[in-house]
């Protein structure tokens, strides 16, 4: 069984680092693009983004956190190939940490509009104050492939998914 938790946190690991590739790939060109263009519409300067280090591409912690978690997944599913015990220790550990990060990462992105719009009204800058906070995500949203929404819900569906599996097949091995 604990071949089957391995796969799952393999699996978990890919999951984990498929968002930020996307984001790289279009987040910094025209998923910005976008968002400047939108901002123009709305007679916003651009600058705006950089001064209030607003970006939508998957720079610093956004990167950093994807990437540690699946490395530790990836480590935990080499010590379960392996046999070795501390594999299911950790998998007890980190799957139920990736379960409850997960849930606060679907509620985030849930909750982007709402968030983006009180950060703005805390900094009390007029100018992001009357930003059209839905219009400017909905622009950037559109600088990804279409298929982005699809790829963002098999990846909640695989972490959920591959980290209950790998719960069980501890809890059974």
């Amino acid at each position: 069984m604990t071949t089957v938790a391995a796969v799952a946190q393999l699996l978990v690991a890919l999951a984990f680092i498929s968002i930020p590739m996307l984001r790289h790939r279009y987040g910094a060109t025209t998923a910005k693009a976008n968002a400047e263009a939108e901002l123009r519409r709305q007679g916003v300067p651009t600058g705006v983004l950089a001064e209030n280090k607003l970006n939508f591409d998957a720079a610093g912690h956004e990167t950093a956190v994807p990437a540690s978690v699946a490395a530790v997944m990836v480590t935990v599913a080499a010590l379960n190939l392996a046999g070795n015990h501390w594999g299911q220790l950790l998998t007890w550990v980190f799957s139920s940490l990736v379960l409850v990060g997960n849930g606060l990462i679907l509620w985030s992105q849930l909750t982007a509009v709402q968030s983006v719009q009180k950060a703005f009204e805390r900094k009390g800058d007029p100018t992001l104050r009357r930003i059209d906070v839905p219009a400017l995500l909905k622009a950037a949203e559109s600088g990804f492939p279409t298929w982005t929404p699809i790829l963002q819900n098999v990846r909640h569906s695989m972490v959920f998914a591959g980290s209950i599996i790998a719960l069980v097949a501890v809890g059974l091995a």
